[in-house]
């Protein structure tokens, strides 16, 4: 069975790529501008399509996100998942290991899971002595798979797609900068 694996290394934090993936506002600004939600089924529509793309939220954290195919269109994403690992970025030259120093009273140590105002993008967010400087890019994992018998012939022209849209989503989380792949004005009723 076919399976489509596109990685990429983005220069944002892993919080900033989740809400990309996990938000209206962040799945518009590089996807498509319809997307609307019922309970845990996100529905995507595109220019020209029947019928929204209807993927269920199976898991939604810090680590993945994986959506799995709900409805009937397209035929040939029936039975498909989608998963998105998100990791932070092993070190590099450019990423050094803060030396073993005891915090300044007015900087203490910053936890695992920093929250605002501490928000690891913070130009004065500290780093836990002896560990290394917060992560500020994340390593992304794509995979769509679970394809059924007779879909091969569109995996790699879905495959393409995924890729364009992949530039789109780092574009977004490097720069804020909105730039959907599908602009459509047009919305299906509901579920």
């Amino acid at each position: 069975m076919p399976e489509i694996a596109l990685q990429l290394d983005i220069a944002a934090p892993r919080e900033v790529v989740l809400a990309a993936l996990t938000t209206h506002d962040g799945l518009t600004a590089w996807w498509t501008t319809a997307v609307d939600r019922d309970g845990d089924v996100l529905l995507f529509d595109f220019p020209d399509v029947p019928e929204p793309f209807r993927l269920r939220v199976e898991r939604a954290d810090r680590d993945r996100v994986v959506w799995t195919n709900a409805g009937s269109f397209p035929p040939h994403w029936a039975g498909t998942w989608i998963s998105w690992e998100l990791a932070d970025r092993p070190a590099s030259p450019d990423r050094p290991v803060v030396p073993d120093r005891p915090a300044a009273p007015d900087h203490p140590a910053a936890p695992d899971h920093p929250a605002a105002p501490n928000h690891p993008a913070a130009p004065d967010h500290p780093a836990a002595p002896g560990r290394p400087a917060p992560a500020e890019h994340t390593r992304l994992l794509f995979r769509h798979g679970g394809w059924q018998p007779g879909s091969e012939d569109g995996v790699p022209a879905v495959a393409g797609t995924w890729a364009e849209l992949l530039v789109r989503l780092k574009d977004y989380a490097q720069s804020g900068k909105v730039q959907p792949y599908f602009v459509t004005a047009h919305r299906h009723d509901g579920p």
